[in-house]
C-alpha cells in the first residue's frame, strides 16, 4: 500500500466551545452533531474548512463531522488533507477545524448540504476567532474559497478571485496570523492542472510554503 493510501491518525479529542451552541436555528434542527475543531492547541498551523457535509453514518468511523463531532473526520475530504499534512512533515503540528460548525442542510434535501448563509457564518466566526487566538498559529491554511472568504471576513476584508490566491500568503493583522489559502481537497483534483501543477508538485508547493511561513519542520 502506498503513503497516499494509508489512513492518517485520526482525532481521539476535540475542542468544545460552546456545548449544544443554538445560535443558528437551521442548523441546530438538521445538524447531529455539532462538528468541533482537533489537533494541539499550540499547533504551528490551523487548518479551515467551510463547514461540515452530510457525512455517512455507513463509512467507518470515517463518518464525517456530522456524525464524530470533529472536524475533518470524513472519508473523502477528511482523510485527504489529514494526509496531505502528514506527508509535508505537519500531521502533528496541525489543528483542524470548520468555519461553521454545524451541517447546513438543504432544505430541499436535508441529507445534502446547502452554502451557510452570511448570518450563520457570522453567528459562528467567535468560534473561530477563539480557536485562532487559542491556538496562536503561524499559518492559517484555508481550504477552498469559502473558507478563505470566512477568515477574510475576520479582518474586514473581501475576497476578490479565489484562483489566484491560491498559495499566495496573506497578512492578518487583525488576527496576528498569516492566511494560505489552498485548494478544497474535494475539488483540487480538477483545479490542480489549470494551475499548472501535477498533485506531487501542488503537496511540495504547500510544504514549501508552510516551511517558509512556520520554520523548518521540528523547530
Amino acid at each position: 500500500m502506498s503513503p497516499s493510501d494509508t489512513d492518517p491518525a485520526y482525532p481521539s479529542e476535540r475542542n468544545v466551545i460552546e456545548p449544544g451552541c443554538e445560535r443558528c436555528p437551521a442548523l441546530a434542527e438538521h445538524r447531529e452533531c455539532i462538528s468541533w475543531g482537533t489537533g494541539p492547541l499550540e499547533a504551528s498551523v490551523l487548518v479551515v474548512g467551510e463547514a461540515p457535509g452530510p457525512g455517512n453514518t455507513d463509512a467507518d468511523r470515517w463518518k464525517g463531522g456530522n456524525w464524530t463531532g470533529k472536524a475533518y473526520t470524513s472519508r473523502h475530504s477528511g482523510r485527504r488533507i489529514r494526509r496531505m499534512l502528514e506527508r509535508v512533515g505537519y500531521g502533528d503540528d496541525a489543528y483542524y477545524t470548520n468555519a461553521v460548525k454545524c451541517f447546513p442542510a438543504d432544505p430541499a434535501d436535508p441529507t445534502s448540504n446547502r452554502e451557510p448563509t452570511p448570518a450563520e457564518r457570522t453567528n459562528c466566526r467567535g468560534h473561530l476567532l477563539t480557536e485562532i487566538e487559542t491556538v496562536d498559529p503561524d499559518v492559517v491554511l484555508a481550504t477552498g474559497k469559502h473558507a478563505t472568504t470566512s477568515v477574510l471576513a475576520a479582518e474586514d476584508r473581501e475576497l476578490e478571485g479565489f484562483i489566484d490566491t491560491v498559495l499566495e500568503p496573506v497578512d492578518c493583522e487583525r488576527l496576528e496570523t498569516t492566511l494560505l489559502p489552498i485548494l478544497h481537497p474535494s475539488y483540487q483534483d480538477v483545479w490542480i492542472g489549470r494551475l499548472g501543477y501535477e498533485p506531487d508538485e501542488y503537496l511540495a508547493a504547500i510544504g514549501e510554503a508552510l516551511e517558509e511561513l512556520c520554520g523548518p519542520v521540528g523547530e
